[in-house]
Protein backbone atom coordinates (compact mmCIF):
# COMPACT_ATOMS: atom_id res chain seq x y z
CA UNK A 1 0.00 0.00 0.00
CA UNK A 2 1.39 3.68 -0.87
CA UNK A 3 1.19 6.09 1.65
CA UNK A 4 2.03 9.42 1.50
CA UNK A 5 4.49 11.59 4.61
CA UNK A 6 5.22 15.28 5.13
CA UNK A 7 9.68 14.99 4.62
CA UNK A 8 10.01 18.73 4.73
CA UNK A 9 8.33 21.72 5.67
CA UNK A 10 9.62 25.66 5.71
CA UNK A 11 8.43 29.27 5.49
CA UNK A 12 9.12 32.69 4.35
CA UNK A 13 7.43 36.17 6.19
CA UNK A 14 8.44 39.76 4.85
CA UNK A 15 10.88 41.54 6.60
CA UNK A 16 8.04 44.10 6.72
CA UNK A 17 6.70 44.32 10.29
CA UNK A 18 3.23 46.53 10.96
CA UNK A 19 2.48 46.67 14.04
CA UNK A 20 -1.07 47.67 16.17
CA UNK A 21 0.53 51.14 17.22
CA UNK A 22 1.66 51.93 13.68
CA UNK A 23 -1.86 50.89 12.88
CA UNK A 24 -3.07 53.52 15.52
CA UNK A 25 -1.82 56.15 13.63
CA UNK A 26 -3.76 55.59 10.52
CA UNK A 27 -6.69 54.53 11.33
CA UNK A 28 -9.29 55.01 14.65
CA UNK A 29 -8.50 51.76 15.94
CA UNK A 30 -6.82 50.78 19.17
CA UNK A 31 -3.24 47.61 19.92
CA UNK A 32 -6.16 47.09 22.83
CA UNK A 33 -9.12 47.17 21.00
CA UNK A 34 -7.34 44.73 18.17
CA UNK A 35 -5.57 42.57 20.60
CA UNK A 36 -8.87 41.93 22.15
CA UNK A 37 -10.81 40.90 19.33
CA UNK A 38 -8.49 38.91 17.11
CA UNK A 39 -5.02 38.48 19.65
CA UNK A 40 -3.25 39.88 17.18
CA UNK A 41 0.09 42.13 17.81
CA UNK A 42 1.47 42.89 14.50
CA UNK A 43 1.72 41.07 10.78
CA UNK A 44 4.11 41.15 7.99
CA UNK A 45 3.07 43.21 4.69
CA UNK A 46 5.41 42.40 1.28
CA UNK A 47 7.85 45.04 0.28
CA UNK A 48 7.27 46.63 -3.44
CA UNK A 49 9.68 45.39 -5.55
CA UNK A 50 11.04 42.47 -3.25
CA UNK A 51 8.42 40.09 -2.66
CA UNK A 52 5.56 38.66 -4.79
CA UNK A 53 3.34 35.68 -3.41
CA UNK A 54 5.58 34.03 -6.09
CA UNK A 55 9.47 34.60 -4.61
CA UNK A 56 7.98 34.17 -0.89
CA UNK A 57 6.43 30.48 -1.93
CA UNK A 58 10.07 30.22 -3.56
CA UNK A 59 11.95 31.07 -0.66
CA UNK A 60 9.98 28.41 1.39
CA UNK A 61 9.84 26.08 -0.65
CA UNK A 62 13.74 25.88 -0.87
CA UNK A 63 14.11 25.91 2.60
CA UNK A 64 11.35 22.89 2.78
CA UNK A 65 13.04 21.11 -0.02
CA UNK A 66 16.27 21.12 1.50
CA UNK A 67 15.10 19.90 4.79
CA UNK A 68 13.22 17.08 2.91
CA UNK A 69 16.98 16.04 1.46
CA UNK A 70 16.14 16.36 -1.73
CA UNK A 71 16.72 18.68 -5.04
CA UNK A 72 13.78 20.81 -6.92
CA UNK A 73 14.37 18.23 -10.07
CA UNK A 74 13.23 15.61 -7.94
CA UNK A 75 9.86 17.47 -7.55
CA UNK A 76 7.28 15.69 -10.04
CA UNK A 77 4.00 17.82 -9.19
CA UNK A 78 2.84 21.41 -7.54
CA UNK A 79 -0.49 21.70 -5.80
CA UNK A 80 -0.41 25.92 -5.04
CA UNK A 81 -2.77 27.35 -2.90
CA UNK A 82 -3.46 31.22 -2.74
CA UNK A 83 -6.59 33.74 -3.53
CA UNK A 84 -3.56 36.58 -4.11
CA UNK A 85 -1.99 35.70 -7.07
CA UNK A 86 0.56 37.99 -9.08
CA UNK A 87 -1.27 38.09 -12.11
CA UNK A 88 -4.93 37.31 -12.94
CA UNK A 89 -3.73 34.49 -14.68
CA UNK A 90 -1.79 32.39 -15.01
CA UNK A 91 -1.45 31.25 -11.48
CA UNK A 92 1.96 32.15 -9.44
CA UNK A 93 2.62 28.34 -9.19
CA UNK A 94 4.06 28.51 -12.78
CA UNK A 95 6.83 31.43 -11.99
CA UNK A 96 7.77 29.26 -8.52
CA UNK A 97 8.37 26.22 -11.49
CA UNK A 98 10.62 28.77 -12.85
CA UNK A 99 12.43 30.08 -10.44
CA UNK A 100 13.10 26.93 -8.79
CA UNK A 101 14.64 25.45 -12.37
CA UNK A 102 11.71 22.43 -12.74
CA UNK A 103 10.36 21.66 -16.25
CA UNK A 104 7.58 20.27 -17.27
CA UNK A 105 6.06 19.07 -14.23
CA UNK A 106 2.36 19.79 -13.44
CA UNK A 107 1.16 22.51 -11.18
CA UNK A 108 -2.24 23.15 -10.02
CA UNK A 109 -3.70 25.95 -8.27
CA UNK A 110 -6.02 25.83 -5.10
CA UNK A 111 -8.42 28.26 -4.09
CA UNK A 112 -10.19 27.41 -1.02
CA UNK A 113 -9.22 30.06 0.64
CA UNK A 114 -8.52 29.80 4.52
CA UNK A 115 -8.68 25.91 4.21
CA UNK A 116 -6.30 25.92 0.86
CA UNK A 117 -3.11 24.22 2.26
CA UNK A 118 -5.49 21.55 3.85
CA UNK A 119 -7.13 21.19 0.51
CA UNK A 120 -4.00 21.33 -1.13
CA UNK A 121 -2.48 18.75 1.26
CA UNK A 122 -5.48 16.27 0.75
CA UNK A 123 -4.55 16.88 -2.93
CA UNK A 124 -1.73 16.24 -3.09
CA UNK A 125 -1.95 12.89 -0.80
CA UNK A 126 -4.40 11.69 -3.08
CA UNK A 127 -2.63 11.80 -6.16
CA UNK A 128 0.67 10.03 -4.15
CA UNK A 129 -1.62 7.04 -2.79
CA UNK A 130 -2.99 6.37 -6.75
CA UNK A 131 1.06 6.08 -7.24
CA UNK A 132 0.74 9.08 -9.84
CA UNK A 133 3.55 11.21 -7.93
CA UNK A 134 6.59 10.28 -6.02
CA UNK A 135 7.30 14.07 -4.39
CA UNK A 136 5.01 16.88 -4.22
CA UNK A 137 5.66 20.42 -3.23
CA UNK A 138 2.59 21.83 -1.41
CA UNK A 139 2.41 25.96 -1.18
CA UNK A 140 0.01 27.89 1.09
CA UNK A 141 0.97 31.78 0.18
CA UNK A 142 -0.69 35.29 0.09
CA UNK A 143 0.20 38.73 -0.40
CA UNK A 144 -3.22 40.32 0.97
CA UNK A 145 -1.91 43.48 2.29
CA UNK A 146 -2.64 45.37 -0.74
CA UNK A 147 -6.56 43.97 -0.50
CA UNK A 148 -6.83 46.29 2.21
CA UNK A 149 -8.73 49.01 3.35
CA UNK A 150 -6.47 50.73 5.31
CA UNK A 151 -8.91 53.43 6.83
CA UNK A 152 -11.26 53.54 9.88
CA UNK A 153 -14.24 52.60 7.67
CA UNK A 154 -11.83 49.24 6.87
CA UNK A 155 -10.54 48.85 10.14
CA UNK A 156 -12.59 45.88 10.68
CA UNK A 157 -10.82 43.73 8.00
CA UNK A 158 -7.84 45.38 7.46
CA UNK A 159 -6.19 44.74 11.11
CA UNK A 160 -6.54 41.01 10.66
CA UNK A 161 -4.95 40.15 7.55
CA UNK A 162 -0.81 39.43 6.88
CA UNK A 163 1.52 38.51 3.92
CA UNK A 164 3.77 35.59 4.15
CA UNK A 165 4.16 31.70 2.17
CA UNK A 166 4.72 28.22 3.83
CA UNK A 167 5.56 25.01 2.11
CA UNK A 168 5.91 21.22 2.20
CA UNK A 169 7.18 18.50 0.51
CA UNK A 170 5.14 15.52 0.29
CA UNK A 171 6.94 12.00 -0.31
CA UNK A 172 5.42 8.36 -1.21
CA UNK A 173 5.96 5.94 1.39
CA UNK A 174 4.98 2.30 2.30
CA UNK A 175 5.72 3.12 6.03
CA UNK A 176 2.43 3.14 8.16
CA UNK A 177 3.34 4.44 11.23
CA UNK A 178 5.13 7.84 9.74
CA UNK A 179 2.51 9.36 6.95
CA UNK A 180 -0.59 11.26 6.60
CA UNK A 181 -3.49 8.86 8.02
CA UNK A 182 -6.48 10.68 6.51
CA UNK A 183 -7.66 13.68 5.35
CA UNK A 184 -11.43 15.47 5.47
CA UNK A 185 -12.57 18.35 3.43
CA UNK A 186 -16.21 19.70 3.41
CA UNK A 187 -17.98 23.15 2.08
CA UNK A 188 -21.21 25.15 2.30
CA UNK A 189 -21.60 27.52 -0.52
CA UNK A 190 -25.39 29.46 0.86
CA UNK A 191 -22.49 31.58 2.74
CA UNK A 192 -20.15 32.40 0.09
CA UNK A 193 -20.99 35.78 0.21
CA UNK A 194 -20.23 36.03 4.08
CA UNK A 195 -16.79 36.76 3.10
CA UNK A 196 -15.45 37.02 -0.10
CA UNK A 197 -14.19 39.95 -2.32
CA UNK A 198 -16.51 40.81 -5.92
CA UNK A 199 -13.84 42.13 -8.11
CA UNK A 200 -12.35 41.42 -10.44
CA UNK A 201 -15.03 38.90 -11.58
CA UNK A 202 -15.74 38.06 -14.84
CA UNK A 203 -19.87 38.58 -14.88
CA UNK A 204 -20.29 42.31 -15.43
CA UNK A 205 -21.93 44.48 -18.35
CA UNK A 206 -18.48 45.78 -19.16
CA UNK A 207 -14.93 44.80 -18.05
CA UNK A 208 -14.02 44.11 -14.55
CA UNK A 209 -11.71 46.67 -14.04
CA UNK A 210 -14.07 49.85 -15.76
CA UNK A 211 -15.95 48.46 -13.09
CA UNK A 212 -13.27 48.69 -10.47
CA UNK A 213 -12.58 52.28 -11.24
CA UNK A 214 -15.89 53.23 -11.01
CA UNK A 215 -16.53 51.64 -7.32
CA UNK A 216 -13.08 50.64 -5.76
CA UNK A 217 -15.02 49.11 -2.89
CA UNK A 218 -16.09 45.99 -4.92
CA UNK A 219 -12.59 44.95 -4.99
CA UNK A 220 -12.24 44.80 -0.94
CA UNK A 221 -12.82 42.30 1.46
CA UNK A 222 -16.44 42.02 2.33
CA UNK A 223 -16.65 39.92 6.03
CA UNK A 224 -19.57 38.82 8.31
CA UNK A 225 -17.54 38.65 11.41
CA UNK A 226 -20.17 37.43 13.36
CA UNK A 227 -21.53 35.03 10.95
CA UNK A 228 -17.73 33.65 10.08
CA UNK A 229 -16.99 33.16 14.02
CA UNK A 230 -20.11 31.44 14.48
CA UNK A 231 -19.77 29.11 12.15
CA UNK A 232 -16.07 28.49 12.68
CA UNK A 233 -16.69 27.38 16.04
CA UNK A 234 -18.65 24.59 14.95
CA UNK A 235 -16.71 23.17 12.35
CA UNK A 236 -13.31 23.62 13.56
CA UNK A 237 -14.35 21.04 16.63
CA UNK A 238 -16.48 18.48 13.96
CA UNK A 239 -13.97 18.74 11.64
CA UNK A 240 -11.08 17.48 14.28
CA UNK A 241 -13.47 15.35 15.67
CA UNK A 242 -13.99 13.29 12.48
CA UNK A 243 -10.67 12.92 11.15
CA UNK A 244 -9.49 11.13 15.13
CA UNK A 245 -13.08 8.69 14.61
CA UNK A 246 -12.08 7.95 11.13
CA UNK A 247 -8.40 6.05 12.59
CA UNK A 248 -9.97 5.37 16.05
CA UNK A 249 -8.52 8.05 17.90
CA UNK A 250 -9.68 10.81 20.78
CA UNK A 251 -8.39 14.19 21.31
CA UNK A 252 -6.06 13.04 24.21
CA UNK A 253 -3.75 11.29 21.46
CA UNK A 254 -3.61 14.89 19.68
CA UNK A 255 0.40 16.05 20.02
CA UNK A 256 -0.54 19.34 18.29
CA UNK A 257 -3.19 20.75 16.66
CA UNK A 258 -2.05 23.53 14.26
CA UNK A 259 -5.39 25.34 13.27
CA UNK A 260 -5.32 27.99 10.69
CA UNK A 261 -4.68 31.20 11.98
CA UNK A 262 -7.98 33.21 11.93
CA UNK A 263 -8.31 34.37 15.01
CA UNK A 264 -7.06 33.60 18.68
CA UNK A 265 -10.65 33.75 19.83
CA UNK A 266 -11.75 30.49 18.16
CA UNK A 267 -8.49 28.86 18.16
CA UNK A 268 -9.00 29.29 22.03
CA UNK A 269 -12.41 28.60 21.95
CA UNK A 270 -11.54 24.81 19.91
CA UNK A 271 -9.19 24.10 22.69
CA UNK A 272 -11.21 23.88 25.21
CA UNK A 273 -14.24 22.45 22.90
CA UNK A 274 -11.39 19.64 22.31
CA UNK A 275 -10.04 19.60 26.03
CA UNK A 276 -6.47 19.97 24.80
CA UNK A 277 -3.68 21.82 27.19
CA UNK A 278 -2.70 25.49 25.73
CA UNK A 279 0.90 23.53 24.72
CA UNK A 280 -0.65 21.08 22.52
CA UNK A 281 -2.25 23.91 19.64
CA UNK A 282 0.08 25.97 18.19
CA UNK A 283 -1.09 29.47 17.51
CA UNK A 284 1.29 32.37 16.03
CA UNK A 285 -1.28 34.27 15.15
CA UNK A 286 0.11 37.53 17.18
CA UNK A 287 3.09 37.71 15.01
CA UNK A 288 1.94 37.12 11.85
CA UNK A 289 -2.09 38.01 11.41
CA UNK A 290 -4.37 35.72 9.80
CA UNK A 291 -2.45 34.73 6.35
CA UNK A 292 -5.26 32.61 4.98
CA UNK A 293 -3.85 30.10 2.58
CA UNK A 294 -0.17 30.38 4.32
CA UNK A 295 -1.11 30.39 8.18
CA UNK A 296 -1.25 26.51 8.38
CA UNK A 297 2.51 26.19 6.76
CA UNK A 298 3.72 29.02 8.42
CA UNK A 299 2.71 27.59 11.42
CA UNK A 300 3.51 24.01 11.01
CA UNK A 301 7.05 25.35 9.68
CA UNK A 302 7.43 26.73 13.17
CA UNK A 303 6.27 24.42 15.18
CA UNK A 304 9.21 21.91 13.88
CA UNK A 305 11.75 24.44 13.82
CA UNK A 306 11.06 24.87 17.62
CA UNK A 307 10.86 21.27 18.37
CA UNK A 308 6.99 20.96 18.81
CA UNK A 309 6.71 18.51 15.97
CA UNK A 310 8.48 15.29 16.90
CA UNK A 311 8.89 11.86 14.76
CA UNK A 312 6.18 9.53 16.24
CA UNK A 313 3.57 12.75 17.00
CA UNK A 314 0.25 12.83 16.23
CA UNK A 315 -0.36 16.03 14.21
CA UNK A 316 -3.74 17.48 13.57
CA UNK A 317 -4.27 20.18 11.10
CA UNK A 318 -7.49 21.88 10.82
CA UNK A 319 -8.77 25.01 8.69
CA UNK A 320 -12.32 27.08 8.15
CA UNK A 321 -12.50 29.60 5.58
CA UNK A 322 -14.32 31.95 2.90
CA UNK A 323 -16.62 29.54 0.88
CA UNK A 324 -17.59 28.28 3.84
CA UNK A 325 -14.89 25.46 3.64
CA UNK A 326 -13.44 23.76 6.32
CA UNK A 327 -11.19 20.48 6.39
CA UNK A 328 -8.78 18.79 8.07
CA UNK A 329 -5.51 16.41 8.37
CA UNK A 330 -4.48 13.96 10.52
CA UNK A 331 -0.65 12.85 10.44
CA UNK A 332 1.66 10.53 12.32
CA UNK A 333 4.49 12.53 12.02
Amino acid sequence: MIYSKIIGVGHYVPDNIITNQYLESIMDTTDAWITERTGIKERRYFTYGKDTNASMATEAAQIAIERAGITPQDIDFIVYATITPDYYFPGPGFVLQRNLGIQNVGVLDIRDQCSGFVYAIATADQFIRSGMYKNILVIGAEVQSTFLNHSTEGRGVAVIFGDGAGAAVLQATTDKNHRILSTHLHADGNFAEDLYVKDPGSTREKRFFDDLIADKSTGEVIMNGNMVFKHAIVRFPEVIKEALTANQLTPQDIDLLVPHQANLRISEYVRQQMGLPEEKVMNNIQKYGNTTAASIPIALSEAWESGRVKDGNLICLAAFGSGFTWGSALIRW
